[in-house]
């Protein structure tokens, strides 16, 4: 079963369609104004990577170029970055935590810290 993208031609947006049937097709319309005017363009290529090809990207000590484990803007963009690459949703509430946490830190002055 493909999924066939399309550039609407009276809003511009981008749509993904799946086709269930290549017998059996309905036109396609966006999804966003419902135009049947749609023109097909090139599809993105995506490649399921292993659970093992994952932790290895992960592990890769080039990841960590820009990496200081003083800053925690720093952790979070890794951690967000982990995330991702494990595939699983992080969700709003730990970026809001990050956030919130990152601030702590940098509102803190040289004498807070012991």
């Amino acid at each position: 079963m493909p999924i066939y993208e399309y550039r609407c031609t009276d809003c511009g947006n981008r749509n993904s369609v799946l086709i269930l049937s290549l017998s059996n097709q309905t036109p396609p319309a966006c999804k966003y104004c419902h135009s049947a005017r749609l023109e097909r363009i090139m599809s993105r290529f995506a490649a399921p990577k292993s659970e093992e090809a994952r932790l290895e990207a992960l592990a890769d000590p080039s990841q960590f170029g820009d990496l200081d484990e003083n800053d925690p803007k720093s952790m979070a963009r890794l951690m967000k970055k982990m995330g991702r690459e494990m595939g699983e949703d992080l969700g709003d509430d730990l970026d809001e935590a990050l956030e919130e946490g990152g601030n702590d830190m940098t509102e803190m002055d040289s004498t807070d810290i012991d």
